[in-house]
């Protein structure tokens, strides 16, 4: 009989049986469903900066957490109409947005998973999620959280590591060293100096792994505390 490799943490890489059995196990215990856009990201940085560096964060966790986490497909189009204006930019309407996301949700739901946390990798999908939320909570009743990843990082364990002290901004210094160390074949080095501030050109690879082992270590710390049942999603009340 076949099972998934120890590395699966994707919910795509198993058989339906495979998935099925860990299920029936009790093994899994939470879900992580990332979030995130596929954009211009400056003259440097790869279109799927967002979806990437989200997905990295979420498969090192459900690792870090294994077998207890598995990871969903990455909703990698996100909320980016206000990058329309650069070819190859994709956008979604907040509500067809909306709408896939809880859908995904559902089926998480429908699975059997109670913890679910949907983890943020762009900055244009935070307002649609937070005026949906507690809806989201009343119709699907579970332990079901929602943070971008850097929202995790705490200044105390970024600063240190940032010459500008900002983050996470839109393909700067954060997200430069997020992807010189994560996945430097997605940097064009020759175009890191084409912004006016020049800002990107404070990244620096040992700076993004420093801040990627601090953000991991975090979520998973929440992931954890999710099923552990010490973090727990507040249901608000129907009106009556």
């Amino acid at each position: 009989m076949g099972v998934p490799p120890r590395n699966a943490v994707l919910i795509g890489k198993h058989t339906r049986r495979e998935f099925r059995q860990r299920l029936e196990a009790g093994e899994l215990q939470a879900c992580i469903i990332p979030t995130a856009a596929t954009e211009q990201h400056l003259e440097h940085l790869a279109m799927e900066h967002d979806a990437r560096s989200v997905t990295h964060i979420a498969c090192e966790v459900a690792r870090q957490l294994d077998p207890q986490v598995v990871v969903a497909p990455t909703l990698s189009i996100g909320i980016s109409e206000h990058h329309m204006r650069h070819p190859g930019t994709f956008s979604a309407q907040p509500g067809a947005w909306l709408a896939m996301l809880f859908d995904m949700i559902y089926s998480m739901r429908k699975a059997g998973f109670h913890n679910i946390l949907v983890l943020n990798g762009h900055g244009g999908n935070i307002k649609a999620c937070q005026s949906a939320w507690p809806q989201f909570l009343q119709r699907l009743e579970g332990n079901i959280q929602f943070c971008s990843y850097w929202d995790l990082l705490p200044k105390a364990q970024a600063e240190p590591h940032l010459k500008t002290k900002r983050y996470p901004g839109h393909a700067q210094e954060f997200e430069t060293a997020f992807a010189l160390a994560a996945f430097p074949e997605n940097v064009r080095r020759d175009a890191m100096a084409d912004q006016p501030d020049r800002e990107p050109l404070d990244a620096t690879a040992a700076a993004g792994a420093a801040m990627i082992d601090a953000i991991v270590k975090n979520v998973a710390t929440f992931v954890q505390e999710m099923i552990d049942g010490t973090r727990v999603a507040e249901i608000p009340p129907f009106f009556e």
